[in-house]
């Protein structure tokens, strides 16, 4: 692939966040292909990682540039944009702020995704960041059309995470920054949440006033 690919400084900020990921266990496996890694080139394209290949044998030109309806724009040969390429092209369509999207198959993100429940408001800052809940998205069939579908009717709650049911989860960000800070916090609230709920004891949650206050200071 050309180094200087108009398209390289957001293949650069996939590729490094690709591995950041990867190293720190977020995709389920340090040699799988599992997950995704995804920033907003404009208002009609994106660059996002390719369809498995083991991020350890990653490299930035193998970042692939796509349409958001999954037209291909600048690829390397011999490799293919994500299966979930569709459903990053949704998110980027139903939501305007969002500039970069992360979708991991991280460990205690993965233990809701499972049990089918949502995360509900716990801590101020990861409220503040991620939303009122980290709710549920249906299960449909990875990269298929429903799981886009799926997605996109959960995006209005205008949250940065949510769980896809038997898959993982996502982290939306203004930036890739953000969207990796995300899935940071949402992994450490599953894990503070399933350590709470393994007591049996009541888990307190924000009260209703706390999180409207919450979401005006946010506005």
């Amino acid at each position: 692939m050309n180094i200087f690919s108009k398209y390289r400084t957001y293949k650069k900020e996939v590729f490094d966040a690709s591995l950041w990921l990867s190293e720190h266990g977020y995709f389920g496996s340090l040699r799988g292909s599992g997950g995704n890694v995804s920033v907003r080139v404009d208002n009609t394209k994106m660059a996002i990682t390719p369809s498995a290949m083991k991020y350890h044998d990653l490299s930035v030109g193998d970042i692939c540039i796509v349409g958001f309806d999954n037209k291909e724009i600048e690829i390397k040969k011999g490799r293919k944009p994500s299966i979930e390429a569709r459903m990053h092209g949704v998110i980027y369509k139903k939501r305007p702020e969002i500039n970069a999207i992360v979708h991991t198959h991280q460990t205690y993100g993965s233990v809701f995704a499972l049990l089918n429940m949502p995360i509900p408001s716990l801590f101020d800052e990861v409220s503040l960041a991620l939303g009122e809940i980290i709710d549920v998205i249906p299960y449909a069939f990875s990269g298929s059309l429903t799981l886009a579908n799926n997605v996109a009717k959960k995006l209005s709650n205008k949250a940065n995470a949510y769980i896809i049911q038997n898959h993982g989860i996502l982290a939306l960000g203004e930036n890739i920054d953000k969207a990796l800070l995300n899935a940071e916090l949402l992994e450490k609230t599953a894990h503070i949440f399933y350590l709470s709920l393994s007591t049996g004891k009541p888990v307190s949650t924000l009260p209703s006033s706390k999180i409207k206050h919450l979401k005006n200071k946010k506005v």
